[in-house]
C-alpha cells in the first residue's frame, strides 16, 4: 500500500504545490505516494457554510468550529487508523525522528488550522497531535503541511535515487550535516579542502564527522546536548 495523506483545509487548492514537482511529483505518478483534499466548509450544516464564531471569553478574531471540524475528521478518518495531525505553532516541534515515524506507516490525516485557531474540545475529542515547524506564525496550517509531506514523501522507500542520501543528512544521527565541496577543485582562490581528495577514506570520514561535530557545537548546541543525554 502507498503512503496516503488526507488535508483538511478551507483552501485545498493550495495542493499539491510544489509536491507535484521534482522527487515528490515523479513519486507521486509512480504511485509510491497519494495525497486527497477535503474541504471543511463541506461539512457545514447552514446556508451560510460557516465554519468559525467568535472565541468565546472574548477577544479577537475567530475560532473553527467542533462541530464541523470533528464531522470532517469523521469523514476522512472512518475505518483509518492513519495518525491525525494538527498543524500548530503551539504543537511540539517536529523531529526527522519524528518525519522517519510517520514515513514508516501508512499515511497521515493533516488538519489546516486557520484564523485564532481550533476549538480545544475537537482537539481533545478526536486525539489530533498539534505539530509545529518553527517558533514562528504562518497565516494558516497549509504551508506547513507541505513542509511536513515534503520531509515525509522524500524518504519514502524508491523516492530518492540513492536511499543511502537521505542517511547522511543534518538531524539524521544528532548533528547538523558537514561541509559538501564539488568541482572546479580551485574557486575564487578557495580550494577543496585536501583532505577530500586524498582518497583516503577512514580519514575522510573522520574528518567529515569533526566538521559536523564543530558545526553543530557552533550552531545548534542543543542538539549535542540531547545526543549526550540518550
Amino acid at each position: 500500500m502507498s503512503f496516503r495523506a488526507t488535508i483538511l483545509t478551507l483552501y485545498p487548492e493550495m495542493f499539491p504545490g510544489h509536491l507535484s514537482t521534482s522527487l515528490a511529483g515523479k513519486a507521486m505518478e509512480r504511485g509510491q505516494w497519494a495525497l486527497d483534499t477535503l474541504q471543511i466548509r463541506d461539512f457545514t450544516t447552514d446556508k451560510h457554510r460557516t465554519v468559525d464564531d467568535t472565541p468565546a471569553g472574548g477577544g479577537a478574531g475567530m475560532v473553527l468550529k467542533p462541530d464541523v471540524l470533528a464531522r470532517a475528521i469523521d469523514h476522512a478518518s472512518e475505518n483509518d487508523n492513519r495518525p491525525r495531525l494538527l498543524m500548530s505553532p503551539r504543537g511540539k516541534p517536529l523531529t526527522q525522528k519524528r518525519v522517519r515515524e510517520l514515513a514508516d506507516g501508512d499515511g497521515v490525516i493533516i488538519v489546516c488550522g486557520r484564523f485564532e485557531g481550533v476549538d480545544q474540545r475537537v482537539i481533545d475529542g478526536r486525539d489530533l497531535e498539534e505539530v509545529s515547524i518553527g517558533d514562528y506564525i504562518l497565516s494558516g496550517g497549509e504551508p506547513a503541511a507541505l513542509i511536513l509531506l515534503d520531509a515525509i514523501v522524500r524518504i519514502l522507500p524508491g523516492v530518492m535515487g540513492n536511499d543511502l542520501s537521505g542517511l547522511h543528512e543534518s538531524f539524521e544521527g544528532g548533528m547538523l550535516e558537514h561541509p559538501h565541496y564539488t568541482r572546479p577543485q580551485l574557486w575564487e582562490g578557495r580550494e577543496i579542502p585536501a583532505i577530500l581528495t586524498s582518497g583516503n577514506h577512514a580519514a575522510i570520514a573522520k574528518w567529515q564527522r569533526e566538521q559536523a561535530e564543530q558545526l553543530t557545537r557552533a550552531r545548534r548546541p542543543d542538539l549535542l546536548d540531547k545526543k549526550a543525554e540518550k
